[in-house]
């Protein structure tokens, strides 16, 4: 099984893992991995108010290249599992079709890098060029707390240092080797309050109506684009998620109202110039009897890119040679653990077809886990001078 992704795919599936629950796939990687030589450690990270996370650090060999490969073992609820034709968490095949939660997102890039790792450490006769080591967490689909972002800096502060990272998210949108994520577009989630003075809609001297200003501060902000792009980026947006004033009369003056809203934003803006720009514009609304204000979400995310280089042009050629398509430079999408990977070490993004990933008969085709444990393997070798 060490070597074949399709098991490794079927056993990692069949561990009922969805955030914040271990289900046993961690359990089944540190199996695999302790006898092939790795050295393999187990760290639970905790806060209060959000669940406690098992995570799991692997790393075989002590000198450079270090490169790492990181991804997440927790997957989203499978929703009536009825509706399924193949149980979600059965790890059937079907006409060629591994079923299953998570077969594409992303145990099944798991088990493909799991599996070219270890060909070529037994290639290596259990002594690699340099190091390969795991970054592997538990809590990508939930809150992303308790994961990556703390098991990194704790690999970090113990002296782990990180050449080059692949996280095997499903990053082609139709076809093996379509797309290389290179970089990420930041996440800022900010909400508007907009407090007033309650009230009879007959007498709108006595009340201060929050509405008309919460309206005029997102017309404000939606305006006028923020920028049209550039060369990595596509243009920054803006989208209004929610307005809400808790009012279900027709006769009253809202005492507040709040609106929430997302911007996924380029390198030509930062976490701290958006917030500047938002806070201005909140702060010109205020007026006698209205007072606005902004708070934002945890787990807002800067920008970033890993430009193209030697590293990103071995992983496109070894790419092409396997599936024979160019892959395209992108950094398009949401977030992923990545955002906390790049302050540590250049990061990229190439897994499976990443179509079905968090629907029902969530499937991934049993020539695409061979062919992307392919993929790897060569980048591997290629990586360590082969």
């Amino acid at each position: 099984m060490t070597s074949d992704p399709v098991a490794l795919a079927r056993a990692l599936i069949q561990c009922p893992s969805v955030t914040p629950a271990e289900g046993g796939a961690l359990a089944f990687l540190e199996s695999v991995l302790k006898p092939a030589g790795f050295t393999v450690e187990r760290v639970t990270f905790s806060e209060p108010g959000t669940p406690d996370v098992d995570n799991l650090y692997a790393r075989i060999g002590t000198e450079g290249p270090h490169l790492t490969f990181a991804g997440h073992t927790d997957v989203v609820p499978p929703g009536d599992a009825g509706q399924w034709r193949h149980g979600p968490f059965a790890g059937e095949i079907v006409d060629g079709q591994l079923y299953g939660r998570g077969a594409v997102d992303m145990k099944g890039g798991i088990a493909c890098f799991l599996a070219a790792a270890l060909d070529h450490v037994a290639a290596e006769g259990g002594k690699p060029k340099g190091s390969i080591s795991f970054l592997i967490t538990g809590d990508e689909e939930g809150p992303s707390v308790n994961g990556t972002e703390k098991l990194i800096a704790w690999a970090h502060q113990r002296g782990e240092r990180f050449d080059h990272c692949i996280v095997g998210e499903p990053s082609n949108p139709e076809a093996l080797g379509d797309m290389i994520k290179i970089g990420r577009r930041g996440s800022l989630s900010a909400i508007v309050t907009v407090g007033g003075r309650q009230g009879h809609v007959a007498y709108p001297q006595r009340a201060a109506n929050p509405i008309p200003v919460l309206l005029a501060i997102l017309n404000r902000l939606t305006a006028e684009p923020l920028d049209a792009g550039n060369a990595h980026f596509q243009p920054s947006n803006l989208e209004i998620t929610s307005i809400d004033v808790g009012n279900g009369a027709t006769n009253v003056i809202p005492q507040a109202a709040t609106a929430r809203f997302n911007i996924r934003f380029n390198d030509e803006h930062t976490l701290d110039s958006l917030k500047a720009r938002i806070e201005a514009v909140v702060a010109e609304a205020a007026r006698p009897g209205i007072t606005p204000s902004v708070s934002y979400a945890r787990g807002n995310s800067q920008s970033f890119i890993t430009k193209p280089g030697p590293f990103v042009e071995m992983v496109a050629e070894t790419i092409a040679e396997v599936t024979g398509r160019s892959p395209e430079l992108s950094t398009t999408g949401g977030t992923s653990d990545a955002r906390f990977i790049k302050d540590y070490c250049p990061v990229i993004e190439f897994g499976l077809v990443g179509q079905t990933m968090h629907a029902v008969d969530e499937r991934v085709g049993v020539e695409d886990l061979v062919a992307l444990t392919a993929i790897y393997r060569r980048i591997i070798d290629r990586y360590f001078g082969g």
